[in-house]
């Protein structure tokens, strides 16, 4: 259920599993284990809602998970269900339900981009001035932020999710729906190893840099 159940102004929801051994971060073991894979996500997503936490946005935490917990590790955050069978009917769903909330615009980011600069995010908030739709790129030929003016989530439908084609894609739905499009520059997530290396090098002192060299630091 989402508490408050009436929003305004930006939002930003924030995507997160319940950071159980085996269910997040698959593609970092090896070399980590399945506890250390899940305690770096924790890390990450406690540091992602902390540094959004200062800002001006409406946070929503949109979880896949025990409710019981969410609630006690975040009480001060609203919380979403994540419904549908795969991520895109997942999105979606937490798009309609958001704008029937009220959140104009919206802004959607997972939790393993734990350094997202504060600025790009205001370049998306400002680009949805113009545009309809917005991302951050990442890397993988994914993207690390989608941002809408109004609720269009078909923009999710025929989406290889987990692929490099997700961003590609992205703008082929945007391009047949006639939505305008923007495209900040580019930001990293931590989905392989060499993602944990960035991270070392790009924001040393972020939390999570400080994790992995404290409780890693085998690995790097």
């Amino acid at each position: 259920m989402l508490k408050p159940m009436h929003l305004s102004g930006p939002t930003l929801a924030i995507f997160a599993k319940q950071p159980l051994p085996g269910r997040v971060k698959t593609r970092l073991c090896p070399p980590l284990t399945a506890q250390q894979a899940a305690e770096l996500y924790e890390v990450s997503l406690r540091e992602t809602l902390l540094r959004f936490d200062a800002t001006d946005l409406t946070l929503v935490l949109c979880y896949c998970g025990q409710q019981q917990w969410f609630a006690a590790q975040f009480p001060d955050i609203p919380l979403l269900l994540q419904t549908g069978r795969d991520l895109g009917q997942r999105l979606a769903s937490a798009t309609d339900a958001l704008f029937n909330a009220g959140a104009s615009p919206l802004l959607i980011i997972g939790s393993d981009s734990p350094d997202l600069p504060l600025a790009l995010v205001d370049q998306a908030l400002a680009d949805l001035h113009q545009s309809d739709l917005v991302t951050i790129p990442s890397g993988d030929g994914g993207y690390v932020l989608v941002g809408m003016r109004r609720a269009t989530p078909e923009i999710f439908n025929e989406i290889p999710w987990s692929s490099s084609q997700v961003l590609a894609a992205t703008r082929l739905q945007a391009g047949r729906r006639n939505l305008s499009y923007r495209e900040t520059a580019s930001w990293s997530d931590l989905d392989e190893v060499d993602d944990l290396t960035q991270l070392l090098r790009r924001s040393p002192q972020s939390r999570t840099a400080r994790h992995i060299r404290n409780h890693l630091g085998q690995h790097f």
